[in-house]
């Protein structure tokens, strides 16, 4: 099958959630025999450059960046708030430059299967349908409304919460206009899909969620520094930053004071300033952006993942289970994971639940590794990259792809 993948990012490195989601998905698409082109827009914010990219990937998928500006700007943002109705988010990925590019692929090549990774790419819909017959599919990493309508009912400041309601307004209402101009719709939960039904979706659905290629993770319970906390995600993502915020504010103090001995290790990229100020108090070991995750992850044992808006799945949360990490998260932060609390993870929304929980794990190392062990089995049962890209082949197949 030939497929083409289309993202408002070049997802390598894979480190974010999103970029794991699509990268070990194309990976995989071409083990499994596709032929597989990749056209995403290569950033300021996030740029790569064509000479970082390894060759070996390069030589089984057609890799394509096309330099996009994408800018942030207060005065755009302004702008757009009193000129536009359309959220700034997505007019931000508008871009002609990327049209062109888009054409001349479809111009020159015949594609079985369409592949829209997320919302900020859809609106190049209709330039899809004019140049290609293939099956369009939009493919969901989340619902992007719920992410800022989320941090909205979060923030404490009137004007940003008032500006965060048009967001939000004006977010619904683009995905809502654009879930039915896809061919097929594919979700990454069933939560999401749920919704996206709701939201008048009449398309057919398919439930592809992100998943891992187990060969590359692998547990080592040996090197594990116990006991020991740590944190890993990117830090410049609102849900990260907000939960960091949480945490700081309601639990360390309190968990640092009883046990001074441990040590909690934050890793994460483009960490602004005023968040590095919060989190750089005793006790806390601040390493940045690390070359190798699942390094950090195996070095440390505990787990924590406050998290209170966002949307879709948190990737971080499967890797760290899949290498058997003791995870203590929110009902947010493993929303659209079908886990179980006290059984292959930890589950608090209340600061002194959550501080329990870490004493718990802390002062009973059996009751700890238990819950990393079921983890493990929970992941290999679930989220297989080679069983969850065969299902979604099907579903194309079964759609005329």
């Amino acid at each position: 099958m030939r497929i083409l993948q289309i993202h408002n990012k070049v997802p390598y490195p894979p480190k974010d959630g999103g970029s794991i989601a699509i990268w070990t998905l194309s990976q995989e698409l071409a083990a499994q025999g596709h032929e597989v082109t990749l056209l995403a827009m290569n950033t300021k914010k996030h740029y790569v450059s064509a000479v970082d990219l390894p060759d070996r990937e390069k030589s089984k998928i057609q890799i394509i960046p096309v330099d996009v500006n994408a800018p942030i700007h207060f005065y755009g943002a302004i702008s757009n708030l009193l000129f536009s109705r359309l959220p700034y988010n997505a007019i931000r990925f508008i871009d002609n430059n990327f049209k062109k590019a888009l054409i001349e692929v479809l111009q020159k090549n015949e594609f079985d299967v369409i592949q829209l990774e997320g919302l900020y790419v859809a609106p190049y819909i209709p330039v899809i349908r004019k140049y290609s017959k293939a099956v369009v599919s939009f493919r969901a990493h989340n619902v992007e409304h719920e992410i800022w309508s989320r941090i909205k009912a979060n923030e404490t400041t009137l004007l940003k919460r008032e500006y965060l309601g048009v967001l939000v307004r004006r977010l619904k209402r683009f995905e809502m206009s654009l879930l039915n101009s896809a061919d097929v719709v594919v979700p990454i939960t069933e939560r999401d899909a749920s919704v996206f039904r709701t939201l008048g979706c009449s398309k057919p659905l398919h439930v592809c969620p992100a998943a891992i290629n187990l060969l590359e993770v692998v547990p080592q319970p040996r090197k594990t520094i116990f006991p020991s906390l740590f944190f890993i995600g990117a830090l410049d993502w609102a849900p990260n930053q907000e939960g960091l915020i949480w945490f700081f504010d309601n639990l360390w103090a309190n968990i640092h004071s009883e046990i001074p001995e441990i040590t909690l290790y934050v890793a994460g990229r483009n960490c602004p300033d005023w968040l590095l100020k919060k989190i750089q108090v005793d006790g806390v070991e601040y390493v940045g952006e690390v070359d190798n995750a699942y390094n950090f992850m195996n070095t440390y044992a505990i787990m924590i993942a406050p998290i209170f808006s966002g949307s879709g799945m948190r990737v971080k949360i499967i890797e760290g289970m899949a290498l058997g990490k003791t995870i203590i998260t929110t009902t947010i932060g493993t929303e659209g994971i079908n886990t179980c609390h006290q059984q292959n993870i930890l589950i608090a929304n209340k600061a002194d639940d959550f501080i329990l929980l870490i004493k718990k794990c802390l002062e009973n190392r059996e009751f700890c590794d238990s819950i990393g062990k079921n983890a493990i089995e929970f992941v290999r049962t679930n989220y297989d990259i080679k069983s969850i890209t065969k299902s979604l082949i099907k579903f194309y197949k079964h759609s005329g792809a």
